[in-house]
């Protein structure tokens, strides 16, 4: 019988290889139907009225001039805001739906609002400004240690609020039929997406019917169905007419999720010999009106001998924070080792050296060790590193940094059913969603080397909550629970395939196995029979296996596991002239486990370092102190990364013995973690000084090396 355990290496005809993403081809057509791309006849258009108050007392909302324009169906009011604040600019406040956009629009400007404005706080750098409650961890002897540490230096070091910016805003076409509710969103939870949507519009979730089949990016903002995704439900239950409500691009960047910012003044003591020996940090920031949580400082280097730690919440009235691609591990990243490279350069000490010095106060030595020397030679490390500082003559100067980092992984809980035909054919049905990230090419093929066929051969079938629950994507656990779910129900279906076959070809049902299009004896592969031939044997049956994947039992049978390590270096040019920083080459290496397809593990990695390019070199979110209002929610100020601001990037991917067996471990987050610290890193390197504040825009490169002499 087929067993659940992966392959082994020579067994493996798809697993590992560079095999194209099955939806490429309808997206490269520009045929693949997105949420806004829902169009049914009768559409009405919903748009969103928000506050233009960062913090105000709603007396009255009036819509009467919006509902009599012609061409508006109909208007929504958040009756719950009336007498109560409203704490951020950009707020939902009520919403109305028209035959047109430019209806919708119109009615917008005609909406009025009787509101108190109240005192607002905008900024979040100042730490008197912080509440005064904090949180507060010592680890080991700390005054005593740091006293006795050889070399003691002190920075402050700044990461701003940035946004998901996704490509396609958050929003959903919904409609109703008869008593169901037929919705399209851009989600990253298929099968949670109507998890508290029932009782908001009234409608049994039995009847709500959720499909996503492809989606413009989340990045960690797309697991609820949000407020628009009540309101249009609502609207088109009063309407009875098909209704989209996509977020304009203003209202995406304000109130659709941002990663918090972090500030911090940090300490770190060490010895002539470049041992890290204490580290002191004063941390705050904000994730909007709500929570904030300090990101993980000391990061990796978690075995420092003493550590103390203070973290403080400055609450602002400004869009909330969700979770963003690796949560707290970017600035926890970038706070540590621009703090652990000042120590580096304070004692004159190569920061490599530095670094594979301090290897063993983290988690995992010997990996690290391992990914930096290859990291090292991709990028010329031994020709181009010199201590911090470009001695050249001229006003480019040119530097190498350094970021390490880790993540988790763990595939979350997934289901999926796959069928086998009397016909041959196979089809796999599974309610997770994919991201664009490959996720329906990950599962089919998996499904595919399990029953021995090519990858063209499984009818994949995804983004809808009418199949097997699968969990929402993020913490990059949804490669490892769908591919562990994915094994175990095609081994379910083959296995069960195997009965019928075993005693045809009068062989145990331990010596078949599925390779090459066929069944076949283990011992004599003489004895075979292909597949549509096996499947015949069915009758008029077709054979359904099931997989779930349990977290613990996954694990002990090998197929996922939790735990990655990535080193990152950049190779920046600095003119000290002009503060332009330009990004010249990046090294990137990561390990994930067992990895599905190679092709789109890397693109993971590619994205990852455009992304953390992106934050590191151009991107924050810029607010007016007083008014409160984002002065660059939109795409022409919003600064992102084009094709000529990346560089050359290259990527080794941890393969094969020692990495494999560990099973399927997630990857989406690890690579956008440590650019923002390898490129400031670089930067320091190159002009002599630390740029204390990402993103590193001219103006901050500029006033840095004024403020250190160098210019």
């Amino acid at each position: 019988m087929a067993k659940p355990q992966w392959p082994s290496a020579e067994k493996r005809r798809l697993i590992g290889k560079r095999i194209a993403r099955l939806d490429g081809p309808i997206k490269s057509a520009g045929v693949a139907k997105y949420a806004y791309d829902q169009n049914f006849e009768g559409l009405l258009y919903a748009k969103i009225f928000y506050s233009p108050y960062p913090a105000a007392t709603i007396n009255a909302v009036n819509m009467d001039a919006a509902k009599a324009l012609p061409g508006v169906e109909t208007v929504w009011v958040d009756e719950s805001l009336i007498g109560n604040e409203v704490r951020y600019v950009g707020q939902v406040v009520a919403a109305v739906a028209a035959v047109s956009e430019e209806i919708a629009n119109e009615a917008l400007r005609l909406i009025t609002l009787d509101a108190t404005p109240l005192e607002a706080q905008i900024d979040d750098a100042d730490p008197s400004k912080a509440e005064e409650r904090k949180s507060e961890r010592e680890e080991g002897d700390f005054e005593a240690t740091m006293a006795a540490a050889e070399v003691k230096t002190t920075g402050h070091y700044s990461i701003p609020v940035i946004t998901h910016c996704c490509l396609e805003s958050h929003g959903q076409t919904a409609k109703m039929e008869g008593d169901d509710l037929y919705i399209w969103p851009s989600t990253q939870a298929v099968s949670l997406y109507a998890n508290g949507l029932d009782e908001a519009v009234g409608i049994p979730q039995a009847n709500i019917h959720v499909d996503c089949q492809v989606m413009g990016g989340g990045f960690g903002s797309k697991f609820s169905h949000d407020k628009w995704g009540v309101i249009g439900s609502l609207l088109a239950k009063e309407t009875g007419k098909p209704v989209k409500l996509m977020l304009e691009r203003d209202q995406e960047l304000m109130v659709a999720g941002n990663r918090p910012s972090a500030h911090g003044e940090i300490t770190v003591g060490v010895n002539r010999s470049g041992k890290l020996q204490a580290m002191e940090a004063t941390l705050w920031g904000t994730g909007g009106p709500g929570g904030y949580r300090p990101p993980p400082v000391p990061y990796v280097f978690t075995k420092i001998p003493a550590t103390r730690m203070t973290g403080m919440r400055i609450k602002t009235n400004r869009g909330g924070q969700r979770a963003w691609r690796g949560p707290g591990h970017p600035q926890g990243c970038f706070l540590t080792m621009a703090a652990v490279e000042d120590a580096a350069a304070a004692i004159g000490m190569d920061a490599l050296e530095f670094f594979k010095t301090n290897l063993e106060l983290t988690e995992r030595a010997e990996l690290y060790a391992k990914q930096l020397d290859i990291a090292a030679d991709m990028i010329g490390y031994k020709t181009k590193a010199h201590l911090r500082g470009d001695k050249t003559d001229g006003p480019l100067k040119r530097g190498i940094g350094i970021g390490i980092h880790t993540w988790g992984g763990l595939g979350h809980p997934s289901n999926c059913d796959i069928s086998v035909h009397p016909d041959g054919s196979v089809v796999l049905k599974m309610g997770t969603q994919d991201l664009g990230v490959g996720t329906r090419t990950v599962v089919g093929i998996v499904a595919a080397e399990t029953f021995g066929l090519p990858l063209e051969a499984i009818d994949v079938n995804i983004g809808s909550n009418a199949y097997p629950s699968s969990n929402a994507s993020g913490g990059s656990t949804t490669v490892g629970g769908i591919s562990a779910a994915t094994r175990l129900a095609s081994t379910d279906a083959l296995n069960k395939l195997i009965d019928v076959v075993a005693p045809r070809l009068d062989v145990d049902i331990d010596d078949l196995e599925a390779v090459d299009g066929k069944l076949q004896s283990i011992s004599d592969p003489t004895k075979s029979i292909p597949w549509k031939d096996a499947c015949k044997l069915l009758g008029a049956k077709s054979v359904l296996g099931r997989g779930e994947n349990i977290r613990g039992e996954s694990q002990e049978l090998g197929l996922i596991d939790q735990g990655v390590g990535g080193v990152q270096m950049a190779d920046v040019t600095v003119d000290v002239e002009t503060g332009v920083v330009t990004l010249n080459e990046m090294a990137a290496v990561q390990d994930c486990g067992l990895i599905i397809d190679l092709k789109t593990a890397e693109s993971q990695v590619y994205g990852g370092l455009i992304m953390g390019i992106t934050y590191a070199l151009y991107e924050e979110c810029i607010y007016d102190n007083r008014s409160g209002r984002m002065l660059n929610a939109d795409m022409e100020f919003y600064r992102l990364a084009g094709l000529k601001d990346v560089g050359q990037l290259k990527v080794h991917m941890m393969t094969g013995p020692g990495f494999d067996e560990r099973g399927v471990i997630g990857l989406g987050e690890p690579p956008v973690i440590s650019p923002g610290a390898a490129i400031s890193n670089a930067v320091a390197n190159a002009c002599g000084v630390r740029v204390p504040e990402l993103p590193l825009t001219p103006d901050k490169v500029v006033a840095a090396l004024q403020a250190g002499g160098i210019v």
